[in-house]
């Protein structure tokens, strides 16, 4: 498809598959790439690393603003769709990120350990299950699989900061995850009222009460006890599972 002459919208032969090539060599090329970054920013000043932050947020939020229009031309035909709505956990990142520099380092703490236990949880599980990102339209593939990878370098880049500073904790940084995650529920419940087709409306957080989780384990607990119930166990489990990480990452900095 051509678009003022210039190729807009390129699409695989075939739909990108779970652990083959296309999969396996993103995930090759995250990995080094951060090793990389991880060399070049390791001995960096703070304000650098915020600026690192900053500037990273700020492409993400570019690139997102294109994709949104792209899906409304390409995948969605011009019809209103909000599936690809930009409140997913991993999009918190991109957010974050840019105003985080702007807070007290009180807050800043708070941020920077969202951002390298819950958000690198989250970022982890989408690139070890990448159901969702598997798009045949090129950009799309190339788009989720470089905007998780910049995620896992501002998850470095957190912990570069943070272990030059004391007084934090993972507290905190849970009542900012539940709070992002009420205005997700807040997004879904709204589109429902408004839309009322399940087909179009969002699944911010995949928390939404009106559409069930495809999500192994959970999807049994949603069928069997209810969708409440699937979203409490789901929610309380990235709490439990993201402050684990935390610790682990917590006795890394220590030592």
């Amino acid at each position: 498809m051509f678009y003022n002459g210039v190729v807009m919208n390129i699409v695989f032969d075939k739909e990108p598959q779970f652990l083959g090539y296309l999969h396996i060599m993103m995930l090759l090329i995250i990995l080094v790439t951060n090793i990389l970054m991880y060399k070049y920013l390791k001995n960096r000043s703070e304000s650098f690393l915020l600026n690192f932050l900053f500037y990273t947020g700020l492409l993400m939020i570019i690139t997102e603003i294109y994709k949104q229009w792209f899906c409304y031309v390409y995948v969605f035909n011009r019809e209103i769709n909000l599936w690809y709505f930009p409140w997913q956990l991993c999009s918190m990142p991109m957010y974050l990120s840019l105003i985080v520099k702007f807070l007290d380092k009180k807050k800043q703490n708070v941020v920077l350990v969202f951002l390298a236990s819950i958000s690198l949880f989250a970022t982890i599980m989408a690139l070890l299950f990448p159901h969702g990102m598997l798009h045949r339209e090129v950009f799309l593939f190339i788009h989720s699989f470089v905007y998780h990878g910049l995620i896992i370098t501002q998850s470095i880049v957190s912990l570069l900061i943070l272990r030059n500073r004391n007084n934090y904790g993972y507290r905190y940084s849970v009542y900012l995850f539940l709070f992002l995650a009420l205005i997700a529920e807040i997004i879904n419940v709204v589109s429902h009222m408004v839309l009322n087709d399940i087909s179009i409306e969002p699944n911010m957080f995949y928390i939404s009460p009106y559409i069930a989780t495809n999500q192994f384990f959970l999807r049994d607990i949603a069928y069997r006890y209810g969708i409440l119930t699937e979203t409490i166990v789901y929610l309380i489990g990235i709490v439990m599972i993201s402050y684990g990480l935390y610790l682990f990452e917590k006795k890394i900095i220590k030592n």
